[in-house]
C-alpha cells in the first residue's frame, strides 16, 4: 500500500472531477485518500450549493478517516456550516469577502492565470495559489499553455506556497522543473483512474528498468490500489 504520492520536496493535491470516474466517486476518493496526498479539492462546479454540501460532507467524512485535508471549493459559507476551514476559491469571490468573513479560515487558496492576480490575492489575503495551466491539458483543449516561465515569475513575485496546475502528471522530471521555478507542489486531476494509478505504476516501471530507486519510488513501491 502506498505510504504517500508526496515526499519532502514537493506535495500533490488531488482534485476532483467526478464526470471522469471510471468507478463510484466515493469510492475514488476513498482510492485517492489512501495514498495521502496533500489534501483534496473537492471541484464540482456544475453542483447546485444544497447539492455540493450533500457530496461534501460524505468527502469529508472519507478524508478525516485517512487524516488527509480536505478543501472546500467556491462555496465557502456552506463549508463553515459544515465547519471546513480550509476552502479554494476564484479570484472574484475572495474580492467581494470582507476581513472577519477570511478570518474564520485557516486555509485560503486562489486560483490565478496572471502575475497581477497572483499579487492581489497575495494581498488579499491567500493562503496558497494555484497557478496555470502549465502544461497542455485536455481541460484546456485549444488553449495554449502558459509554461513553466510564467510558473517561475508567479513563484518570484509572491511570498506565499505556489502549486502549478494544467497537465500535470506523477513524473518526477516534470516536478523537478517545476520545482526550479519555485513550486512547492502541483494538482492532479484525481477523477481519471489513469492519473492515479496508471502513471504511477508506469514511473516505478521505470525506476525498475533504470535500476534506480528515488524518494518517490520508495514512497510508492507495492502500490496495492
Amino acid at each position: 500500500m502506498i505510504k504517500s504520492v508526496n515526499n519532502q520536496n514537493f506535495k500533490i493535491i488531488a482534485v476532483s472531477n467526478r464526470k471522469l470516474c471510471n468507478r463510484p466517486f466515493l469510492e475514488q476518493i476513498e482510492r485517492v485518500c489512501k495514498i495521502h496526498p496533500e489534501a483534496v479539492i473537492l471541484r464540482e462546479k456544475d453542483l447546485t450549493e444544497e447539492e455540493y454540501g450533500t457530496l461534501a460532507k460524505e468527502v469529508m467524512n472519507i478524508c478525516s478517516r485517512y487524516q488527509v485535508s480536505c478543501i472546500l471549493h467556491n462555496f465557502w459559507k456552506t463549508a463553515l456550516e459544515l465547519g471546513c476551514t480550509s476552502v479554494h476559491l476564484p479570484l472574484p469571490i475572495l474580492q467581494k469577502i470582507t476581513d472577519e468573513e477570511k478570518k474564520k479560515f485557516t486555509k485560503i487558496g486562489i486560483s490565478i492565470h496572471s502575475v497581477e492576480e497572483a499579487k492581489e490575492a497575495e494581498q488579499l489575503g491567500a493562503s496558497y495559489l494555484t497557478a496555470g495551466h502549465i502544461y497542455a491539458t485536455d481541460c484546456k483543449r485549444g488553449l495554449p499553455p502558459r509554461g513553466l516561465g510564467f510558473l517561475k515569475e508567479v513563484c518570484r513575485e509572491v511570498s506565499i506556497p505556489v502549486y502549478g496546475i494544467g497537465g500535470i502528471k506523477f513524473d518526477e522530471e516534470q516536478w523537478n522543473d517545476m520545482k526550479k521555478c519555485g513550486a512547492v507542489g502541483g494538482c492532479v486531476m484525481s477523477g481519471n483512474d489513469g492519473n492515479i494509478v496508471i502513471e504511477i505504476k508506469q514511473l516505478i516501471l521505470k525506476e525498475q528498468e533504470s535500476h534506480s530507486e528515488s524518494v518517490l519510488g520508495r514512497l510508492l513501491l507495492c502500490t496495492g490500489i
